[in-house]
């Protein structure tokens, strides 16, 4: 068969477009467009929607090593090296990959996926999403080559020398093995050099990240919760000498969600294997005492011996609490990951002194928890950073919507924030005292407050399963024995930098003000603020200053509640609050704020 040149020309220009690289071929809506209109968005957060083209790079030199001479410990610092690099680049970078066997190909039927997020770009994409990552450039003598291997020589003559660059990670037991993947062309299209060899934890069942939390207001019971790789049930030793048996949980990626047949991150690219979530309760116990406590099983090992204070039971004269919103999680190294919270770490850090130097009862967590939004991994960093903390007080949580929300699934608002977790995690992970799954209400008491934790994900209007049971719970205080209220939820009621949805208020505030609730407590906002005590975006009192200059109310003559957004990312809030009895209850509600050098926010209430 004979061409004409034209015809040829036509036919050449045909097959180019067949068999380059789909990074030449321009959609419709592409990455640079979704940048603009997303410009809060990372570019490492977006390494799934990348265009993968191939490395044409044709180096024979290029290795890649770690430190690591065996397995991994449950939390190791892992330094990766890549050497025999001729031409540092600025785009170059690592990921940690786990599984190890996850592919890092294109995955071009995926990116219908990515529609939920609102990237319509028909883009091949990254199969798995690594773990995290960081730039070579992270070593401030690789762009330079201040650091060189001669990587060919004949006769003890160097021919060639290349440079060298290493980085550290901050790794922890999250069971799978690992590697790590030397990428060249940034986060924008990347394409993979090489690779190292999996890397094993020495024991993938290992007990790991025990927290604890209250199951009802006696203080004579608490409930330890933590992470294991095996699903035969363990123990919990404590008390000198009594112990407790697991219950034994996990989730599949069958239980995550997803809507109109597009699979969320949590059912695709973000999905990790949780292992299995082992739950034990320790009776018998008395409220406000210290008690030493370990887990696991002779099978699978021990964890370190710990201790944790009960709190005071219901209708004890003090309590001081630690509350924030909004945590998340940051990390140990100079790696990139998918969701940081910057402040996360000094906030844990602050948290864990104040435990060591104040009596600290317990904390809530009101929402927002890690924000793994469906990149499941997310969570072992988390459990990992409070620790050393929730394995000491109990360790109260709500929901928000980076945990709950997800079209279709019954939440409240028809967001994408969960990735698609849809609670499962959440729930799974933090075993609060509520009546069924998805149900993620509950109240208890500890010392005189009577805390009310809602949802501020689920159907809260009039009428709903949740505000009768609001009303209900808020009737059934006995002012006596618990005479402050505290309300709590994760989206707010009133803010100054946020519009808040309107039926939230219109809903639930009647409630509060019925039923006296001295003070309502949200995150959500980014901020800090407090109102006056009010109603209706009404001010119906103002507090006066007492000798010390202490805003201060008198819940005696009481008007409305003081609401108040306690959560920022790099501020902590610690709540105390105490009742004295002078012949009768006092109602004294002061509110101070101190701002101390780690950039720590205390908010102490007494009475």
């Amino acid at each position: 068969m004979e061409f004409s040149k034209p015809h040829l020309l036509l036919s050449l220009l045909f097959l180019s477009i067949l068999i380059l690289p789909s990074s030449k071929v321009t959609s419709a809506y592409n990455y640079q467009d979704y940048k603009k209109d997303h410009p809060d968005v990372s570019e490492f957060r977006l390494i799934n929607r990348r265009e993968l083209t191939n490395c044409l790079d044709p180096n024979p030199y290029l290795s890649i090593t770690t430190n690591v001479s065996s397995t991994l410990s449950n939390e190791a610092y892992v330094t990766v090296t890549v050497g025999g690099v001729l031409v540092p680049d600025s785009s170059d970078w690592i990921g940690m990959i786990s599984p190890s066997d996850s592919s890092v190909d294109a995955c071009p039927d995926s990116a219908a996926n990515y529609l939920q997020t609102g990237d319509t770009a028909s883009l091949p994409l990254l199969c798995h999403y690594p773990v995290k990552a960081q730039y070579l450039s992270n070593d401030p003598n690789y762009l330079s080559c201040s650091n060189q291997a001669c990587v060919e020589q004949i006769g003890g003559i160097c021919l060639q020398y290349a440079c060298l660059g290493s980085v550290t990670f901050h790794v922890v037991n999250i069971r799978t093995d690992i590697e790590f993947v030397f990428f060249t062309g940034d986060f924008s299209s990347p394409c993979v050099l090489t690779r190292t060899n999996p890397i094993k934890f020495a024991n993938p069942s290992a007990p790991l990240y025990g927290h604890v939390s209250s199951i009802d207001s006696t203080g004579t019971s608490m409930r330890l919760t933590w992470v294991s790789g095996d699903q035969t049930p363990q123990q919990v030793q404590y008390a000198s000498g009594k112990s407790a048996t697991s219950t034994v949980k996990t989730f599949t990626v069958a239980d995550m969600c997803s809507s109109s047949g597009i699979s969320s991150p949590a059912t695709d690219f973000g999905w990790h294997n949780p292992g299995y979530i082992h739950s034990a309760v320790m009776t018998g116990l008395s409220p406000s005492t210290t008690y030493s406590y370990y887990y696991g099983s002779s099978s699978v090992g021990w964890s370190n011996t710990l201790s944790l204070k009960t709190p005071p039971a219901s209708g004890a004269a003090n309590l001081t609490f630690i509350v924030y919103g909004d945590m998340g999680k940051a990390p140990l190294d100079q790696s990139v990951e998918h969701y940081i919270q910057p402040g996360s770490t000094s906030v844990a850090s602050a948290i864990t002194r104040d435990i060591d130097t104040h009596h600290i009862d317990s904390i809530f967590h009101i929402g927002d928890i890690s924000y793994a939004t469906g990149f499941l991994v997310e969570w072992e960093f988390f459990l990992k950073q409070i620790e050393p903390y929730a394995s000491r007080v109990s360790y109260m949580a709500a929901i928000g919507n980076h945990e709950r929300d997800y079209p279709g699934s019954g939440s409240f608002y028809s967001l994408t924030d969960s990735g698609g977790e849809c609670g499962v995690p959440y729930g799974t992970y933090f075993q609060m005292p509520v009546s069924a799954t998805d149900k993620p209400w509950y109240s208890i008491e500890q010392g005189p407050v009577h805390f009310t934790v809602i949802s501020t994900e689920h159907d809260f209007t009039s009428g709903s399963e949740q505000y009768n049971w609001i009303n209900a719970d808020l009737a059934s205080v006995n002012r006596k024995t618990t005479p402050w209220v505290v309300f709590t939820g994760h989206r707010q009621m009133y803010s100054s930098s946020s519009d808040p949805d309107s039926s939230f208020a219109a809903s639930i505030e009647p409630l509060l003000l019925q039923y006296k609730v001295d003070l309502a407590l949200y995150g959500h906002v980014h901020n800090y603020e407090r109102t006056c005590a009010v109603y209706q975006s009404q001010c119906l009192a103002m507090p006066t200053k007492d000798a010390s200059g202490t805003d201060t109310y008198n819940n005696n003559n009481y008007a409305a509640p003081v609401q108040v957004v306690l959560e920022w990312l790099d501020l902590l809030w610690i709540l105390s609050l105490a009742l004295r009895q002078v012949g009768v209850w006092l109602g004294f509600l002061n509110l101070v704020l101190h701002v101390l050098l780690h950039r720590e926010v205390t908010c102490y209430l007494s009475s």
